[in-house]
């Protein structure tokens, strides 16, 4: 079934798209397999997943440089599978610039245009415009050696967008980005997409990218969507095991269903037994996870006021600046990590004492897969 795009219209649907990319053992293996999405027009779209999970195999699928085993690629409505790279109003921003050296920025820029016969006087115009939307105007006469790794990367997006494609591509355009200036361009690449309105098509491995970044969110693993969703239906309701475990710190523990009522399951877990908030068709005797952020777990003394405990002993605490993590381990051998603001009140054990973690029973996801 196609993921809908809402009532937007959608400038991208992928509809039952297989990439076959060799064989092991007699059997074929998939890149990409079975994904059916629309992405709507103006969104900013981002496919995230760790490296091999065939995202940038779909980015490139829908770019044209590669085709689909089977299936069909619609852009604006139009059927584009078949359809060359050059002849499709769609452009790709890469993580290696691919700046020519002997031309300047404003050459660069402009050479996708002057290939085409467009007129030097418009050229020009478009050219200035562009580079004013990334702000590097004050550049045009620069070679690209001159220029440090963000102004290139800018400069790239302006040859990109020179061409008034109804959809651009991103292929983890800010890899080679030290960390600063990487988070600077997302929130400057965020803000030139709302200004502009086009589709943004973005790939990262990176979690807190995407997160940051996009209106939804396609989460990948070997070749199959995961879920899709916005990142905060993404970080606090994820659908499964794997998207829990990717996106952020999870606490993820092995639990076994021992009760079933309409809308709680009783559930036994690290060593103890949870009743707990859940819709999930589950009956006794099933295995589940229970999927805890860290920040939602607490240290308490005494009563814990209706929330669930968890008690052990303190095997870690490691100060990262504004917090600091905890790891208890539980009577089963199990960790849970939790994340406490530093001065918040909390009390805090020592490593090796013993400590009591609770959480809103809310706060407790549980997952099938």
């Amino acid at each position: 079934m196609i993921e809908t795009a809402g009532a937007s219209r959608a400038a991208i649907e992928l509809i039952d798209i297989r990439k076959a990319f060799g064989s092991a053992g007699g059997e074929t293996t998939y890149a990409v397999d079975r994904m059916s999405l629309a992405i709507r027009a103006g969104e900013f779209f981002t496919f995230l997943g760790p490296s091999g999970c065939g995202k940038t195999t779909t980015l490139r699928m829908i770019a044209g440089f590669e085709e689909p085993t089977s299936g069909r690629l619609l852009l604006d409505g139009k059927e584009v599978t078949g359809v060359p790279a050059h002849q499709r109003n769609v452009n790709t921003v890469f993580q290696s610039y691919a700046l020519f050296p002997h031309l300047n920025v404003g050459e660069n820029v402009g050479f996708g245009l002057s290939v085409k016969g467009v007129a030097k006087d418009e050229i020009r115009q478009r050219v200035k415009a562009a580079l004013e939307s990334v702000h590097m105007a004050h550049a045009i006469d620069r070679k690209p050696s001159a220029l440090s790794g963000g102004q290139q990367q800018r400069v790239a997006l302006a040859r990109a967008l020179i061409n008034r494609p109804s959809v651009l591509l991103l292929d983890e355009p800010f890899g080679a980005l030290d960390l600063k200036l990487r988070r600077e361009m997302q929130m400057e690449v965020k803000e030139m997409q709302r200004k502009l309105g086009i589709t943004f098509i973005f790939v990262t491995h990176d979690q807190e990218e995407a997160l940051t970044m996009s209106d939804r969110i396609a989460v990948m693993n070997n070749g199959v969507v995961q879920q899709v969703g916005g990142p905060a239906d993404i970080y606090e309701r994820p659908a499964n095991r794997f998207t829990a475990g990717f996106i952020g710190d999870m606490n993820l523990i092995d639990a076994r269903v021992v009760a079933h009522d309409s809308d709680r399951l009783t559930v036994d877990a690290a060593g103890g037994r949870f009743d707990l908030p859940s819709t999930l068709p589950l009956q006794p005797g099933d295995p589940c996870t229970l999927a805890i952020r860290p920040e939602a777990l607490h240290f308490v003394e005494g009563e814990a006021g209706g929330r669930v405990r968890f008690s052990g002993a303190v095997s870690e605490a490691v100060y990262i600046g504004t917090d600091t993590v905890y790891s208890l381990t539980l009577a089963d051998g199990a960790r849970l990590n939790a994340r406490v603001r530093n001065g918040d009140g909390q009390p805090m054990p020592r490593t090796g004492a013993p400590g009591t973690l609770a959480c809103a029973p809310s706060a407790i996801r549980l997952l099938t897969q």
